[in-house]
């Protein structure tokens, strides 16, 4: 069993988070060639991202409260089979509309790995821990984001858009043996009450009437926004706009991944010195920065993808800083709800994402104006939110 090597259990929770950025990030290069093979418009394939993102957010509405109940352990097994099965249809899809449905399930198994990861890592730790390990636990799954895209452009390039499904696949079945040999069980008061609807929604009213978790809840909605309109947009920004190819792409999507592992390193080492709330207004200030450059690279009419990717890379930088210090101030009031707290934050984090995302897509014509300006609102968004309920987060 992992639970007393904290090593072991970190690498293994940031396999769990690392299926979801795996299942976005690995595809990226690979929706123009899908909508050429299954005769859709841009639009349309855009919705295999977006139908993820809604059922990623959906789906961790119910996983914690389950899991607060019943455990965790076999909650999260469930999920597994789920995405694995999915996968598997994804990979055999004939048509985007098949594509689009498996998608939104294999995000409903993918979510409860991500919702139960964050659970585990309240239940074993205590205090500052929670934001420390959550730090780290980011800066390992960061590497997903940042490798995924360079294997799901080499996967394109020499196998066509169905080879990432099936790496997605090895992946979930590798998590599941993972999970049943070595993860224990880590809940350690079972909720007394039975899992419905009434009883969930209980739960979330008292997390929304708590006004620290709302201010760290808001910073977390700007900051996927901005990280979704980067995520949905980027593809046909930079390939079709900027005519990189699709391992070119890979690359300069790793760059901008790059940013954010280099966040989450320095929010691992910095946040027990320097505090949950210090690290967390450092990260605004990058989301913040990196928006306002990307505007500024644009309004000086600069041509090259270059510009662009590094003022995303300095967003994703306040990302990987701000992320867990988010998450983990949002979770700390609540010990004996971690798990149907953390549904409830992952459920809105995600919808924020999903439809911050769709709106950028829509607007993309011949400028990547949108994807610009959603990233810098959302940057700012997040700081101004950080600045203005510093007394009532203490």
């Amino acid at each position: 069993m992992l639970g007393p090597n904290p090593v072991a259990l970190t690498g293994l929770l940031a396999l769990l988070t690392g299926i979801a950025p795996l299942s976005v990030d690995m595809y990226l290069a690979s929706l123009p060639d899908i909508g050429r093979t299954l005769a859709s418009p841009d639009a349309q394939v855009q919705l295999t991202l977006s139908f993820y993102l809604i059922g990623f957010a959906g789906g961790q509405v119910i996983y914690g409260p389950i899991s607060d109940r019943h455990g965790r352990r076999m909650v999260l097994m469930a999920a597994l089979a789920l995405f694995i099965t999915a996968s598997l249809v994804c990979a055999a899809a004939p048509s985007i509309e098949i594509l689009i449905a498996a998608r939104f399930f294999q995000a409903i198994g993918g979510s409860g790995a991500a919702v139960l990861a964050r659970a585990v890592v309240r239940d074993v730790y205590e205090g500052a821990r929670v934001a420390r390990e959550l730090s780290r636990l980011a800066a390992v799954m960061a590497l997903a984001p940042l490798i995924a895209p360079l294997i799901g452009g080499a996967l394109q390039t020499y196998f066509g858009w169905r080879a990432s499904f099936i790496a997605l696949t090895a992946v979930g079945m590798a998590s599941a043996a993972l999970v049943a040999l070595f993860l224990p069980e880590t809940l350690r008061s079972r909720a007394p009450e039975p899992v419905s609807f009434t009883s969930i929604l209980s739960s979330y009213r008292t997390f929304l009437a708590n006004p620290a978790f709302l201010a760290y809840l808001g910073i977390l909605l700007c900051a996927f926004g901005g990280l979704f309109a980067w995520i949905s947009a980027s593809a046909f920004v930079l390939q079709n706009l900027y005519g990189l190819s699709p391992f070119e792409f890979g690359l300069a999507f790793a760059v901008g991944s790059a940013g954010y592992l280099a966040g989450t390193w320095v929010a691992a080492h910095i946040v027990m010195r320097n505090g949950l709330d210090r690290t967390l207004g450092i990260g605004c200030l990058g989301l913040a920065g990196g928006g306002v450059a990307c505007v500024v690279a644009l309004s000086f009419g600069l041509t090259s993808a270059t510009a662009l990717v590094l003022s995303v890379a300095i967003f994703l930088g306040g990302l990987g800083l701000a992320l867990p210090q988010a998450q983990a101030g949002a979770l700390l009031p609540f010990p004996q709800r971690a798990g149907a707290a953390s549904s409830l934050v992952g459920f809105l984090q995600q919808t924020a994402g999903a439809v911050v995302g769709a709106v950028v897509v829509a607007l993309l014509s011949r400028s990547a104006w949108p994807l610009a300006a959603g990233i810098a609102v959302t940057g700012c968004g997040a700081l101004a939110i950080w600045a203005f309920t510093r007394d009532v987060r203490v």
